[in-house]
C-alpha cells in the first residue's frame, strides 16, 4: 500500500513544551518508530506541521532589528529543512538512510483566497491572554483562541497544486521513504512568464497531505494528532469518540477551523476522491489507524 502520513507539529512540539531542539530531537525519535513500523511493509510518504516551528523562526527573525523580518514563505522553507533534517536522521537509525529522502516543496496557492482576509492557522507558542493582547497590539498580529490559551494565526489559503508532484513521484517508485509537503508546503503564487512567487501565508498541511495523497493515488492518508479520535462534544463532559464513521457524518460537525476542522475536511476529501482509507488519531495509535482498529476511520467505498 502507498499510505500517506501527516505528522501533526505538535507531535513533534507538544503543548506546553519549551520551543527546545533537544525537545524536538526525542520527540521525532518516538514519532520515527512509529512511522518506521509502517515503512517496512509500505510504501511511505510523510509529511508534518510546523505551526510551532515556524512560529518560532518568526519570533527569531523579529528580534534581530537589523534587518527586516523574514516573509513567512522563507521561514516555511527553513521549517521544512529543520524538521525534515531532524526526522530524517531518526528514520535513518532504524531503516537504511538510503531509503530516505527530504524534499523541498512548493504548493500553489490562489492570489485571491479569501484566507488572506481571513487568518485562522496557528502558529508559534501559547500565550495567556494578557501576553497575547500585548504582542498582538505590539507586532499587528492576528490571535485566537486555541484550548484554553492563545495564538498568533496568519493566512491558511488552500493548497491547488504541487510543484515538485513528479519528483516526489520519482522517488516513490524508487521505493523510498519521502518527507515532503512540510507545513503544507511552501505557499507560492504562480506568475505569468516569470514562474512562482512566495506569498505570507502557511498552508495547512492536512490539507496539502490531502492533495497529495490523491494526486498520487495513495491508499491511505493517516492524519497524526495529539488526540486519539474526532469527538462529538469536543471538551464538554458529554463527549465521545467517532471511531468507524462515514463524510457525511464528520462533515456535519461543527469542528474549530484552527485546529480539528482542516483535519476532518481532508480525510472527507482524500475519501470523495476514491481513497480507500483515512483516519485521523494518536501518532502511537498509527499501525493500528492503519489497519481500521484505532482512531476516527473512513473508508471509501
Amino acid at each position: 500500500m502507498l499510505v500517506v502520513i501527516a505528522l501533526g507539529g505538535n507531535a513533534l512540539l507538544r503543548r506546553g513544551q519549551p520551543l527546545d531542539a533537544t525537545i524536538q530531537r526525542a520527540n521525532a525519535k518516538v514519532a520515527a518508530e512509529v512511522i518506521a513500523e509502517i515503512a517496512r511493509n509500505h510504501q511511505v510518504v510523510l509529511t508534518h506541521g510546523n505551526g510551532p516551528q515556524v512560529g518560532l523562526l518568526a519570533l527569531q527573525s523579529d528580534a534581530y532589528d537589523e534587518v527586516r523580518p523574514y516573509p513567512l514563505d522563507i521561514l516555511d522553507a527553513e521549517s521544512e529543512g529543520m524538521v525534515g533534517y531532524v526526522l530524517e536522521q531518526e528514520l535513518g537509525r532504524r531503516i537504511p538512510p538510503s531509503r530516505l529522502a527530504t524534499l523541498l516543496t512548493q504548493v500553489v496557492v490562489d492570489g485571491n483566497d479569501p484566507a488572506f482576509a481571513h487568518p485562522t492557522k496557528p502558529v508559534g507558542p501559547t500565550y495567556g491572554w494578557d501576553e497575547a493582547d500585548r504582542l498582538a497590539k505590539e507586532r499587528g498580529w492576528t490571535i485566537a483562541q486555541d484550548g484554553r490559551r492563545w495564538r498568533r494565526v496568519v493566512p491558511s489559503p488552500e493548497p491547488k497544486r504541487i510543484v515538485e508532484l513528479r519528483a516526489i513521484q520519482v522517488l516513490v517508485d524508487a521505493s523510498l521513504v519521502v518527507i515532503c509537503a512540510g507545513g503544507g508546503g511552501v505557499p507560492v503564487v504562480e506568475l505569468p512568464h516569470m514562474g512562482t512567487h512566495g506569498v505570507e501565508a502557511v498552508i495547512d498541511k492536512d490539507r496539502s497531505a490531502a492533495l497529495l495523497a490523491t494526486q498520487m493515488g495513495a491508499d491511505a492518508l493517516l492524519l497524526l494528532t495529539d488526540v486519539d479520535a474526532v469527538y462529538h462534544g469536543w471538551d464538554t463532559p458529554d463527549a465521545k469518540a467517532i471511531r468507524s464513521t462515514s463524510v457525511a457524518e464528520l462533515r456535519a460537525l461543527d469542528a474549530p477551523a484552527g485546529s480539528m476542522g482542516p483535519k476532518v475536511e481532508a480525510v472527507c476529501r482524500f475519501i470523495d476522491a476514491g481513497g480507500r482509507l483515512a483516519a485521523i488519531g494518536k501518532l502511537d495509535d498509527a499501525p493500528e489507524m492503519l489497519a481500521g482498529q484505532r482512531g476516527t476511520v473512513l473508508r471509501g467505498s
